[in-house]
């Protein structure tokens, strides 16, 4: 494994040549120890999150990264205040109608919506939601890989997010893979109001996600890079969507 100041040095060399945006307002750090790299720090969006994580992997020697960046939050949301807007994300949502809902709060379950035992009887799947520090961890079980992809983006979208921690199961388990991704993503801009879904062409390979198109403003071009890196490809984003005007 390198040294973690030259794998550092990669990276942001890398990540400059990629992004529109810079870092020196951010305090990013790369650490070794026990066999591992630590990729930690602030950083301002999702985009930028995933993108350095993926590039400590590129450069990393196949050594294992932690994973303890955290996006900035402006203005902060307490614990509390983002977990209930992350369930009440979740329950107004289609996709999740006749899904359980519930919440951990100190230790204990707080059913919002349905019981244990329908999500056993019904099958409709069981999502918890936990927050600790502006992390957001969902767990239990949806009905299939997409559903649990649109559960993690649901959390991104709320306000005040910091990380998530996505420990859902698809029930029944489901294999991966680039067409997998690909439906995710398109049901993800289809939730999306900032975008219009219909005007952005997806093309995934060997899980690295190509966006295409012609949309009206660069908002929203990049609020659709930023939906595509909340999917966690490890093949990363390419962003070629044109603006018009």
């Amino acid at each position: 494994m390198q040294r973690s100041d030259t794998v550092m040095k990669q990276v942001m060399a890398d990540f400059e040549r990629e992004s529109h945006l810079k870092l020196q307002h951010h305090s990013v750090h790369i650490r070794a120890g026990d066999g591992a790299l630590t990729v930690e720090g602030e950083v301002p969006d999702i985009a930028c999150k995933k993108r350095l994580v993926r590039l400590t992997r590129l450069h990393g020697d196949g050594a294992p990264v932690i994973d303890q960046l955290r996006v900035a939050a402006n203005p902060p949301v307490g614990d509390g205040e983002l977990r209930t807007h992350v369930c009440e994300r979740l329950m107004q949502a289609v996709d999740f109608r006749n899904c359980v809902i519930c919440a951990r709060v100190k230790g204990q379950l707080d059913m919002l919506r349905g019981t244990m035992d329908q999500a056993g009887d019904e099958g409709s799947g069981v999502i918890e939601v936990t927050v600790e520090g502006g992390v957001v961890t969902l767990t239990g079980q949806v009905i299939s890989l997409s559903h649990r992809r649109l559960a993690g983006m649901l959390a991104w979208w709320v306000g005040g997010c910091r990380d998530v921690v996505n420990l859902l199961e698809s029930m029944p388990a489901e294999w991966d893979g680039d067409e997998e991704i690909s439906e995710a993503l398109h049901l993800v801009l289809e939730a999306d109001p900032r975008v219009r879904a219909e005007q952005i062409g997806i093309d995934v390979r060997n899980s690295r996600i190509t966006l295409s198109g012609r949309v009206a403003t660069k908002a929203e071009s990049r609020q659709a890079e930023q939906d595509a890196w909340c999917l966690d490809c490890t093949g990363g984003v390419v962003n070629h969507i044109e603006v018009r005007g």
